[in-house]
Formats: C-alpha cells, structure tokens, sequence
C-alpha cells in the first residue's frame, strides 16, 4: 500500500556523512516537532537528479525556509558515501541533508519503490517530494515515470 497525505511517516534509519563517516539517522527523531521539504530521486549523480532536482532544492532552500520550514532533505537509495560526495558537489552543505536509503527500507516502506533493472540500477526510489509536518505527511507529489514537475522545489514552494 502506498502511503498518502494524512499518513505519519514509517520508522525507519538513515544513514548520512558526519566529520567522522557514516552516522545514522533516525527518522522519527528526524522529522519531530519540525516542519521538512523531503524529495526522493531515483539516484546520486543520474542526469535529472542532478542537473534540476536537487540543484533546484539548493537554490530554493532561503525560499522554502522562509515560508516555514524548518529543514529540507533529500533521499536515495544510495549509501551515506555516495550521498555525502553528491551533497558536496551540489553545494548542498548547511542547505539540504543528504539521507541515504541505502537498502530501500524507507521507500519499501512508503510503498514507492521502483524497479529500475532495466537500467542496472535495481530497485530504487521514486521520484516524489513530501511535505512533512512532525512526522505527518502534509503534501505528496509523486512523478510518473520519467518526469519531473510536481516534485520540484518550485511546486512545492507554491504548495507550502
């Protein structure tokens, strides 16, 4: 089943890059008592997800703060390395948490896996941006395959 607004988030752990590697991250704790943007792309690196998801998210952050947001995070089911070496690249520092999903415990279990063997990359996430206020999902956007509109920074600027 997939998840919906309304819903409160699963528990899950994430893992992210601290000054001393791999730290893990609860979600509960994560997401408590605050109010985060949280996009999901199929992968670190791949073309859209770095030419316009997370850049855009980067660029917005001020933005998105400003209308009440307390943190904007991102996720993939890629590990804490990668998404660490991602991040910086990005110049996602200070801006956007890198989450790592490594296993795809955390889309599994929202229910918005998918299957991208077709392009050796196993199962990974969807692409989908949340709006999540205190662990309770506020707004969903999830991409059909292929797309990226509803899961932009500037959709979800217009939502908040």
């Amino acid at each position: 089943m997939t998840i919906a607004k309304g819903d409160k988030l699963p528990e899950t752990t994430f893992v992210t890059m601290g000054e001393n590697g791999p730290e893990p991250v609860n979600s509960n704790e994560f997401f408590a008592g605050r109010t985060v943007a949280l996009f999901s792309v199929p992968g670190a690196f791949t073309p859209t997800c770095s030419a316009k998801h997370l850049p855009g998210y980067v660029e917005k952050a001020d933005a998105l703060k400003a209308k009440g947001v307390d943190a904007i995070a991102c996720t993939a089911v890629n590990d804490a390395f990668v998404m660490g070496a991602w991040g910086k690249s990005a110049g996602a520092d200070g801006k956007v948490a890198m989450l790592a999903d490594g296993n795809g415990d955390f889309v599994k279990a929202l229910g918005l896996e998918m299957d991208g063997s077709k392009f050796g990359m196993g199962t990974r996430g969807q692409r989908f941006s949340m709006l999540v206020k205190d662990g309770v999902i506020e707004e969903l956007n999830v991409e059909a395959p292929g797309d990226f509109k509803l899961s932009s920074a500037e959709h979800m600027l217009g939502q908040i």
